[in-house]
């Protein structure tokens, strides 16, 4: 493979076998060398989690393809300290089954792996198509391509990675493409308590009646209105517009001191 090209790391938390993770590498391969470093099965919302407790290990599937039987970001990371020749110009997550927005990011491990990427300073982006049984995975590798192209050509600003979500439509019905803020979800009921045939209980985190907040310019307005949603999202997560109420504590946390102990008398 001529240097030229340039190398596109692909990547997901649905696993080695997803569809949506097929669509995406055959499409990114028109625009660059493609390497796919992916679970070997589902590690849905495992988030930033890390293997520490067992070792990790890397089963090559076929040529430039491997399985890893760890998280999202462990296959980032072997994929850029251990399989690849070379450092990639480009990664890329998904296609994810399933949006992922608002407070989605910080549980997906789809988004993991985007933003372990962009710790080790590869420009990175999440892919997630909306859908439940059936997916229209041609349209998010369609604009996966697009906004690729983009990058690869312009970058991206300093410690920001791409979270992008695509309507479950054909590429014809996209009403549009937009960039958003993330949403605040909410869901009714979110623990779900049952009783197995022994008469213990054992619970499901789910919920139902999802709703919104942050209707200005939010992901999950244009998702429902068809549009696909654009998403910057930045690895620095300090709120600068609290420092200056928090530090008004620093000299109230200093002052306070240890209640005297108190001692025991003998008898």
């Amino acid at each position: 493979m001529s240097d030229s090209r340039p190398r596109i790391l692909v990547t997901n938390d649905d696993g080695i076998h997803s569809a949506g993770l097929t669509s995406l590498a055959k499409a990114l391969s028109r625009v660059g060398d493609v390497w796919v470093v992916a679970p070997d099965r589902e590690r849905t919302a495992v988030a930033h989690a890390v293997t520490l407790h067992k070792p990790l290990r890397i089963h090559q599937v076929e040529k430039q393809v491997y399985a890893v039987n760890g998280t999202p970001v462990d296959c980032v990371n072997l994929a850029l300290l251990n399989i690849l020749p070379k450092r990639p110009h480009l990664l890329v997550s998904g296609i994810n089954k399933g949006v992922n927005l608002g407070d989605d990011v910080l549980y997906s491990g789809t988004v993991s792996a985007a933003v372990e990427g962009t710790i080790l300073g590869v420009p990175s982006m999440a892919v997630s198509q909306e859908g439940r049984d059936q997916f229209h995975f041609a349209t998010g590798a369609h604009y996966a391509v697009r906004v690729a192209r983009l990058i690869l050509r312009q970058g991206l600003p300093e410690e920001t990675l791409v979270n992008l979500n695509i309507p479950n439509r054909t590429v014809e019905t996209v009403t549009g493409v937009r960039v958003t803020c993330l949403s605040r979800r909410r869901f009714e009921n979110p623990i779900i308590e049952k009783v197995d045939p022994h008469g213990r209980s054992y619970f499901w985190i789910a919920g139902t009646r999802v709703s919104w907040s942050r209707n200005k310019d939010a992901d999950h307005e244009a998702i429902a209105e068809g549009a696909v949603s654009l998403t910057p999202l930045h690895l620095d997560s300090t709120n600068y517009g609290a420092l200056d109420q928090l530090r008004t504590w620093e000299s109230a946390i200093r002052a306070q001191r240890r209640a005297p102990k108190t001692r025991r008398t003998r008898r």
